[in-house]
């Protein structure tokens, strides 16, 4: 079996197990690296050819780069020829990494800098409904119940659907650019010149308005890290920011805890009781 007809097995085989778009690319983007650096066939690699590869390539890259590279490589292999190759391989330890998140005033000051109204909804209903960005560009105008205040994100991240609320500040701008999209036969909430608005244009937004505002390495993720931090600052249950999030362990949930030093500044000392 020669390079090209492994690869296209290999994304049969994740389109058939409902893998999304961004993994099925990042899988075969793995394989054909390293199928390319050794120049090999497929049945041919060997673990010490997948170390060699590590060692040349990836011993600066984070542990989650690794760990990705080798289950795309033991996917591949599993699935199509029978082995494994990465077997004797040890995975490197999970790295944690704190989020990075917006104080409300920091929030604030970068929405005063996206003075388009358009763009400003966008960014706005991200933080405000914690979406991640894909899930705002692929928000179709049937999602949308406004009777009901609600919306639906259909089959996000792991295939799932969740009910978002929509926030009573930003109605009024939501009714208004519905009927506009109606209007227009458009199918989705938000579009751009070729029809759905693409991720890269929103980060753009928010990156030029962070810079704006003098804000650093804030991303369109930042949000939504903010708004779970934010959530939780206020008292709201964390099952219940699970949820909102979309999250389907709680432990991914977990890691906003570390993050909110409001609830740290209400922690009194005991000396204050003596």
């Amino acid at each position: 079996m020669n390079n090209q007809e492994f690869l296209k097995k290999l994304e049969i085989e994740l389109k058939i197990s409902k893998a999304s778009l961004h993994t099925i690319k990042n899988y075969i983007k793995q394989n054909q690296l390293l199928l390319e650096s050794t120049k090999k066939e497929p049945s041919q690699i060997t673990s010490d050819d997948i170390k060699y590869y590590l060692a040349e390539n990836l011993t600066t890259s984070a542990a989650a780069t690794i760990t990705l590279f080798l289950a795309a490589i033991k996917y591949a292999h599993i699935n199509i020829l029978k082995t494994d190759p990465t077997l004797t391989i040890k995975r490197p330890k999970k790295e944690t990494h704190l989020p990075t998140t917006l104080t409300k005033t920091e929030t604030r000051l970068l929405f005063s800098k996206i003075k388009n109204e358009k763009s400003n909804l966008m960014i706005s209903l991200i933080y405000a409904c914690g979406f991640r960005v894909s899930e705002l560009t692929q928000l179709k105008i049937q999602d949308i119940n406004l009777p009901e205040k609600t919306g639906h994100i259909r089959q996000a991240k792991g295939h799932k659907d969740r009910i978002f609320n929509i926030p009573d500040f930003l109605f009024d701008s939501i009714k208004y650019q519905l009927e506009s999209q109606i209007s227009r036969n458009q199918i989705y909430l938000f579009s751009g010149r070729t029809g759905k608005i693409s991720t890269r244009n929103i980060q753009k937004i928010v990156s030029q308005a962070s810079k704006r505002a003098g804000l650093k390495d804030i991303h369109t993720h930042t949000l939504r890290h903010s708004f779970a931090t934010h959530l939780l600052e206020s008292g709201t249950d964390i099952r219940k920011i699970q949820e909102l999030l979309g999250h389907s362990n709680l432990s991914t949930t977990q890691i906003y805890t570390h993050v909110s030093n409001e609830e740290l500044k209400k922690i009194k000392s005991p000396i204050e009781s003596l």
